[in-house]
């Protein structure tokens, strides 16, 4: 593994990262339909969501798009054990299908909040997708239905994964601890 700038470890790159996601759309695109609502929870999703639905697109799949801001982190490195609604969703999701989209999961109450949420809003069936999926030593409330790369225990930025804020722009993902 190589060193980007000297304080983080690339563990994958923009070149894996795109074929990564690539093959995940083909995983998914069988499961999902035209209409259907993708939920990009913010901020560390949007560009995973945005590369995922491009893909999906190329295979075949034209979603809407709708975004969630939840916050369980407030840029911090260890979650403070519960998730706060900082923006609402904006589309109806009654009786459509819909497929939340994160960044990384690890505790899963973030993931589990939104299928909650976008449950609550009449969605008839909640698929869930994340770029990473790091190990938890407890069993998790939700487990994603699609993961682009089981990632390890260590602390990522990159590819909307941050570090009190930054570094989420990187366009391959790191190890910063």
């Amino acid at each position: 593994m190589s060193q980007a700038d000297g304080s983080h470890e690339v563990l994958v790159s923009e070149a894996q990262i795109a074929e990564a996601v690539d093959d995940l759309a083909r995983q998914i695109a069988p499961r999902i339909e035209d209409g259907a609502v993708a939920v990009c929870l913010l901020t560390g999703g949007i560009w995973f969501a945005a590369d995922l639905t491009r893909a999906l697109s190329r295979h075949g799949r034209h979603l809407r798009f709708d975004a969630l801001w939840l916050s369980s982190y407030r840029d911090e490195r260890l979650s403070y054990g519960r998730c706060e609604v900082r923006a609402d969703l904006q589309r109806p999701l009654v009786g459509r299908q819909a497929l939340i989209l994160d960044d990384v999961f690890d505790t899963g109450l973030s993931l589990s909040e939104a299928a909650r949420l976008v449950r609550d809003a009449g969605a008839r069936e909640v698929l869930t997708a994340v770029f990473a999926r790091k190990p938890w030593p407890e069993k998790r409330a939700i487990e994603p239905d699609f993961v682009a790369w089981e990632a390890p225990a260590r602390f990522l930025v990159g590819y909307g994964m941050d570090a009190g804020g930054e570094l989420r722009g990187l366009p391959y993902v790191g190890a910063a601890d």
